[in-house]
Order: C-alpha cells, then sequence, then structure tokens
C-alpha cells in the first residue's frame, strides 16, 4: 500500500517558507522519499529525470542558472517546471528567480525556501520522508523502552504483558505502545515502532480500567517512537515444551524483510517479568557488541565448537 505525506507536515517539520502553492498545502502531497539536485536537467539533459522526486535547488544550481542569459534561464527553469515535480525548494534562503516563480505559477508546481544549508536541508528532509512514507505493519503488542533497548512484547491476549509494561515504567522505563504498535521500516536495517495517535499513552489493565500512563506517571514515562532493537514473546509455561536454557544460538523473527532478535519467556507464578525483561535487554546489547555470556562460560570450561553444540543439546534432553 503506497503512502503519502501532505505539504502542510512537511513544510511546518522542516520549517520552509511557502513562495508559491497552486492549492492549500494540506491538499498538495508526495509519495516518494527520494529527492534530486536538477544540476544535469538545467543544461537541459532530461533523458532520465525522476519528475516524482522533491527538486532542490542550491547555492550551484541558482549560480548557473543566473549565469545564462535571461532566454536561456527562462527555457530551463519553464522546462523543469513543466515536468511537475510534487516541489520544488530552494535552500540556504536565496533569492528567487522571477523566471522560477513565474515558471512555478504557470505549471502550478508547489515552491518553498529553507534557510537550511542544502546538503543540512537534504538530510533532514529524506529522514523525514522515509519515516512518512516507509511501509508499515500493526502488531498486536505492547512496546517499551528499556536501559536504550525497543523491547516489544508479544503473547495472547490476557498473559500479562501490559501489567509487565506499567512494572517496567514504574523503575523508570518508558512505554511506546500498548495493544496495537506500528511498526515501520525506515531503512534495509531498521525497524521503529509507535503507537497509533488515537490510544498513544493509553494502557488497558484488567480489573482496572484504561489508564493515561503520561497523566499518571508523567512525561518522562513515555516516548512516541523507538527502534525495535528485540522482541520477546511471552506464555503461559508448558512443562511438555523445551525452553532455551543456554542461550549460545539468536532466534530471530521477521518483520518487513528485517529479522530481529527474539526470546521466548515462559510466565510462571514467581517471577518477575520485569527484572528479567531488564536483564534480557542488557544482555541483548552485550550481543550487540559482540558478547556472549554463554559461549564464554564454555570456553572458560575448555570446550570446542562442536561439544558447545554437544553441551547444549545434552541440556535441552535434560528438560
Amino acid at each position: 500500500m503506497p503512502y503519502n505525506v501532505n505539504l502542510e507536515l512537511l513544510t511546518q517539520e522542516l520549517s520552509l517558507e511557502a513562495v508559491y502553492l497552486p492549492r492549500p498545502a494540506s491538499e498538495l502531497r508526495v509519495d516518494r522519499s527520494d529527492v534530486n539536485r536538477p544540476g544535469l536537467a538545467l543544461t537541459g539533459f532530461f533523458d532520465l529525470f525522476d519528475a516524482d522526486r522533491i527538486q532542490i535547488l542550491g547555492k550551484s544550481e541558482l549560480e548557473y542558472v543566473g549565469k545564462q542569459s535571461e532566454e536561456v534561464q527562462r527555457q530551463r527553469l519553464a522546462a523543469l517546471a513543466e515536468r511537475r515535480p510534487p516541489a520544488i525548494v530552494i535552500t540556504r534562503g536565496l533569492e528567487v528567480h522571477e523566471a522560477l516563480l513565474e515558471a512555478c505559477k504557470q505549471c502550478e508546481v508547489p515552491l518553498l525556501r529553507s534557510a537550511d544549508i542544502t546538503s543540512d536541508f537534504m538530510a533532514a528532509l529524506i529522514a523525514f520522508l522515509n519515516v512518512q512514507l516507509a511501509p508499515r505493519i500493526v502488531r498486536h503488542g505492547v512496546f517499551v523502552e528499556i536501559y536504550g533497548e525497543g523491547v516489544l512484547l508479544t503473547g495472547d491476549s490476557g498473559v500479562g504483558k501490559s501489567e509487565t509494561a506499567v512494572e517496567l515504567v514504574k523503575r523508570g522505563h518508558r512505554l511506546v505502545a500498548d495493544d496495537a504498535v506500528e511498526i515501520r521500516r525506515v531503512s534495509n536495517r531498521t525497524l521503529v515502532g509507535s503507537a497509533p495517535e488515537n490510544i498513544r499513552h493509553f494502557v488497558e489493565l484488567r480489573g482496572i480500567g484504561i489508564i493515561n500512563v503520561r497523566r499518571i506517571f508523567g512525561m518522562g514515562a513515555v516516548k512516541l517512537t523507538e527502534k525495535i532493537d528485540m522482541i520477546v514473546h511471552l506464555e503461559p509455561w508448558d512443562a511438555d515444551k523445551t525452553y532455551d536454557r543456554m542461550g549460545l544460538e539468536n532466534q530471530f523473527t521477521e518483520l518487513l524483510g528485517i529479522k530481529v532478535p527474539t526470546l521466548t519467556i515462559p510466565i510462571k507464578p514467581g517471577r518477575n517479568l520485569a527484572i528479567i525483561l531488564e536483564v534480557a535487554s542488557m544482555n541483548n546489547r552485550q550481543k550487540k557488541m559482540g558478547y556472549n555470556g554463554a559461549q564464554e562460560l564454555l570456553k572458560n570450561l575448555g570446550m570446542g565448537e562442536k561439544e558447545q553444540m554437544d553441551a547444549q543439546q545434552a541440556v535441552w534432553a535434560k528438560y
């Protein structure tokens, strides 16, 4: 499903000046996260020009145009506007060429201006569009930030996800989403989770009802978005099921084509899930930094790779 973002939100987020808008900004849409500096196009080469991208004119482009005759300026800028890009943005707060403004009005192309230098503006624009236009899915679960790690809690309804999240908030961590988590793929390696706006900061606790975490615990208890670093699946303890007791090998869940480290934690009376999740978060960070406690222990015991696998299988067989 393709997504888009309106120019009103874009101009607000990036502090853009609307030099010319053919219609209200809320009615104008951008559906591509790619941007372009049309240096070659301004020389007259349009063979590979992508008109669906926002076009950015910086100091180099405008200096080049300014050195051409007035007739050439009008031709080149008119040719650019005739392709009808979603918007043309002038950076560095540079003066708008009269020929450019005229061409944009004639072709009804939005013309915006930024005070930022070109490279900084492009970086901010691409980052903003990558988030707004990212492929996304919604998953049932609870999403919390624990020691800077984004942890997505999954499991059947009533398993205790929300209660665990509130306990984590009381211990100083932050809630991102409860019940429904919107997951966006913002790059080839990164997933970001957030809450749908209409249920943001709300948590359902059975026997109590709906509470607003931000109102009860304060602004420091919530966060709007966070990178998904780990998935923890909570399930009732099953005596007939074998659970990983060593952690030698990482398990993964694939979301939007990206593999996320995954743990399955069995729930049993007396287990303090908040503390377990805190330790799991810190351990996941250590693994990302190249350290695995189970591997070091077996290495200290003088076991090679094959012996380590045999030891793990022996533990599984025992239980």
